[in-house]
């Protein structure tokens, strides 16, 4: 049985120190916030999961909701503008995945991390803090990079596609929503230079609801962010977003209200990797998890299944290595690890940020092409699968032709 330290009760952390618990380790999860202030508080995120993620979480007994939460069972893309219309539109089913806001998440986890027998307190750490946690366990994980413990792990610039945000994000949870006729969607809808609109069914602290996420441009048509200072006000400029620049979506949107007043957010997030493993004062080493790892921009939702499947890798990792220190050279081999796995939802997130002329030919070609349509829906679950094709030229032309379907026989 090993002693693990984890800061941070978010996603990888808990999902981590569960798991951790499960294989016999000793585990205590050091928060900043208490479940009463996280049930409280405002959204954290959107939290899209898809079916390879959240069947890691099935196997770890988390999946509380699967009877209240709305299944996430395909995909629809489209690409148009308000002058020309829909110009690419398709769809295709997926397994199912599902998006539980972290108000509700968040605290039952905590919960039963205490059940199964683990330690949490509510403190901030800083550096002093982080020294004494780091000399009374064999093994200290950061899952925040909030505070003075940020600094501790650098960027990586050579794995950093960009150096500042390249979306406003604006979340906003509302009931009311016109169903699909088809099934529980995660909606993609593209306005070229514009921004994208991106919403799904979710579960939220009062019950089913959909989640819409508009990514709007810096400086272009849709950042009108500056001036909004109330929830109606977030509600109107999404409202009226959507209905300059996606109109058509605007007719599901007509009776929507706020789940709560605490169901928004909005900001930029600059797409970020970090070298995950940080030197304290004393020199002890400290590995970094989850977001300070790799740091994603939310548009394709990639955050969340990030940090399940990494807390189950680093899970099996940490149990696997019996009782060998975690020295440096470990824990670089840990996240170099991560990084052969997770690197491609970054490439596949910063691909679409800024989409090269490829791109939206293989997004048209799905229009004509199940399977096509099927391998970046499949992409989306697993972002490895795109390796060969999604982020180059020539292999996505090859996959385009591999897919097309073939003439019928005269």
């Amino acid at each position: 049985m090993r002693k693990i330290t984890i800061i941070g009760a978010g996603h990888a952390g808990l999902q981590l120190g569960i798991g951790l618990l499960g294989q016999g380790h000793e585990v205590t999860i050091v928060s900043n916030r208490s479940k009463e202030d996280i049930a409280q508080g405002k959204i954290l995120s959107s939290q899209s999961m898809y079916n390879m993620a959240v069947a890691l979480e099935r196997e770890q007994g988390l999946l509380f909701w699967d009877e209240a939460c709305p299944p996430l069972e395909g995909m629809h893309v489209r690409a148009g503008n308000a002058e020309a219309g829909v110009m690419v539109d398709f769809r295709t089913r997926m397994p199912a995945g599902q998006s539980v806001d972290q108000r509700l998440k968040i605290p039952r986890w905590m919960d039963e991390f205490e059940r199964k027998g683990g330690t949490i307190l509510i403190s901030d750490v800083g550096i002093a803090e982080a020294e004494a946690l780091a000399a009374q366990c064999d093994l200290l994980l950061v899952a925040t990079g909030k505070g003075e413990l940020g600094k501790f792990f650098e960027r990586d610039d050579e794995r950093c596609q960009y150096s500042a945000p390249q979306r406003l994000t604006a979340l906003t949870y509302v009931h009311g929503m016109k169903p699909r006729e088809d099934f529980g969607a995660f909606n993609i809808n593209v306005n070229p230079g514009i921004g994208e609109f991106v919403h799904f069914p979710g579960l939220t602290l009062s019950g089913p609801c959909d989640i819409i996420n508009l990514e709007c441009i810096l400086g272009g048509p849709m950042d009108r962010w500056t001036d909004v200072k109330t929830p109606e006000q977030h509600l109107a400029l999404t409202l009226e977003l959507i209905h300059e620049f996606f109109p058509w979506e605007a007719h599901r949107f007509t009776n929507v209200k706020l789940t709560d007043n605490n169901g928004i957010l909005a900001g930029a997030v600059t797409p970020t990797v970090r070298k995950p493993v940080g030197t304290l004062p004393s020199g002890r080493s400290v590995l970094g998890i989850g977001d300070i790892h790799i740091l994603n921009d939310p548009m394709t939702g990639q955050g969340s299944n990030n940090a399940s499947k990494g807390a189950t890798r680093l899970m099996k990792a940490i149990t696997a290595h019996g009782n060998r220190p975690f020295d440096r050279d470990w824990m670089q081999e840990i996240a170099q690890d991560n990084w052969n796995n997770a690197q491609w939802s970054a490439r596949l997130t910063n691909t679409m940020l800024n989409p090269p002329a490829y791109v939206l030919n293989i997004l048209g070609a799905c229009q004509g092409s199940p399977k096509l349509a099927q391998a970046l829906a499949a992409g989306f679950n697993d972002p490895r699968t795109m390796a060969d094709w999604y982020f180059d030229e020539q292999g996505a032309e090859h996959m385009i032709a591999s897919c097309a379907e073939a003439p019928a026989a005269a």
